[in-house]
């Protein structure tokens, strides 16, 4: 009988495809059965269709939620709330993984939490976003950068008539770090406008270089 430490030692990350865990079973008449046996003691979990991962007690290393957001649904990236929390520039502990993709608007919850994706055309999508994480668990994740725009382009709450109300949003809605935010790399921002053509984004632009200037 093939155990989940035969498995462990084939696969060489802690969250498989189905194909992958398939390959590992390959002398069973029902290698399913043994699947559900072994999803049935919690050797494995299954994280959403076609997608599983090995119980904590068989895992190498802490599983990453964001490697595991780009793998639930994609091509996609982690963005939004969770990425502001992540850097530090919202004090709100964000538990959802929010990410962005080039598909469709999904919402997945699964053991390791709820993962939700919001579309963007492929023109939005790329610029701003760099690899993270560790060997073996490398994932897309935005920029600090890109992760503000991508907020406050995708917030419909929030439509600015001028480039003073970016102040309460940014500081009484979002709460965000103003160290933070200053820090914020100008030519990286001046990129990602550039790709996203918008009113509401060169105005932030705008606001955040009023500030970093010194300008009231």
């Amino acid at each position: 009988m093939i155990t989940v430490m035969d498995i462990r030692d084939h696969v060489p990350m802690d969250v498989m495809d189905y194909q992958q865990l398939l390959s590992t079973l390959r002398g069973y008449a029902k290698p399913r059965d043994r699947i559900s046996a072994l999803l049935a003691e919690g050797s494995l979990i299954r994280a959403r269709k076609g997608l599983y991962v090995f119980g904590e007690r068989y895992r190498r290393a802490p599983l990453s939620r964001e490697l595991l957001a780009n793998l639930i649904y994609g091509p996609s990236y982690v963005s939004l709330d969770y990425a502001l929390s992540h850097y530090g520039m919202i004090p709100e502990r964000v538990e959802s993984v929010t990410s962005i993709t080039t598909g469709e608007n999904r919402r997945f919850t699964t053991p390791f939490g709820v993962f939700t994706y919001r579309p963007f055309p492929p023109c939005r999508y790329s610029p701003g976003i760099q690899w993270a994480g560790e060997d073996g668990a490398r994932y897309l994740m935005a920029s600090p950068e890109k992760a503000l725009v991508d907020k406050v382009w995708t917030d419909k709450r929030f439509s600015p008539a001028n480039l003073r109300d970016f102040d309460a949003y940014l500081f009484e809605d979002l709460r965000a770090d103003e160290q933070r935010l200053s820090s914020l790399n100008r030519d990286r921002l001046t990129a990602i406008a550039r790709a996203f053509a918008s009113r509401k984004i060169d105005m932030l632009l705008r606001r955040l270089a009023q500030r970093k200037g010194g300008r009231p």
